[in-house]
């Protein structure tokens, strides 16, 4: 009896040592979901200019991304030197010390599936030198910039206008533009 109480009790301890999970019935949990899979899309920027109303210039950008929740950004342009201090050395050579400073076009922008909408998000910086010479002889250069960032339910193949602002400076204005395409 005591060895028959001993091995039942060994098998007991292995089983509860063991691991083993349960049994359950089949159904009685509810099963993962296959993961979706990756979709690919390409983002086409147009920055249009206008004058008095009418298009003067149009330049294009374009990212591919991978959803969900992938960001990119395309960034175009020079770092500009700008003068920030000088001192004179004992042989009477100035030091002039720079700071560099980005001007031209930065996109950022992140696209996200919400249920069946996709989502962009979009942050825009465009930016570039006043050509005044005189007030940079004086001063140092002017940068001129206007940004656009904001957030949109897209539909693929269809154009769709993030932002549009109007310069203060001139009659001009200036208009962020985006077409989603499914790629396969």
């Amino acid at each position: 009896m005591r060895k028959g109480m001993a091995v039942w009790l060994l098998a007991v301890t292995m089983a509860l040592c063991s691991g083993r999970k349960p049994a359950q019935a089949q159904d009685s949990t509810p099963k993962a979901e296959a993961p979706k899979p990756t979709q690919a899309f390409r983002l086409d920027f147009s920055l249009n200019e206008f004058e008095d109303g009418k298009k003067i210039n149009n330049r294009h950008y374009s990212i591919n991304v991978n959803v969900p929740g992938e960001s990119r950004e395309v960034k175009i342009g020079s770092r500009v030197p700008v003068a920030v201090g000088s001192s004179e050395s004992k042989n009477a050579l100035v030091n002039t010390q720079y700071q560099y400073i980005d001007v031209g076009t930065n996109i950022s922008s992140e696209l996200t599936e919400r249920g069946d909408e996709l989502l962009l998000r979009v942050s825009s910086e465009i930016s570039n030198l006043d050509a005044d010479p005189n007030h940079e002889a004086r001063f140092g250069p002017v940068v001129r910039q206007i940004k656009m960032s904001g957030s949109t339910v897209v539909i693929p193949g269809k154009p769709m206008v993030i932002g549009s602002v109007d310069d203060p400076a001139s009659n001009r204005q200036f208009q962020l533009e985006v077409t989603v395409t499914k790629l396969k």
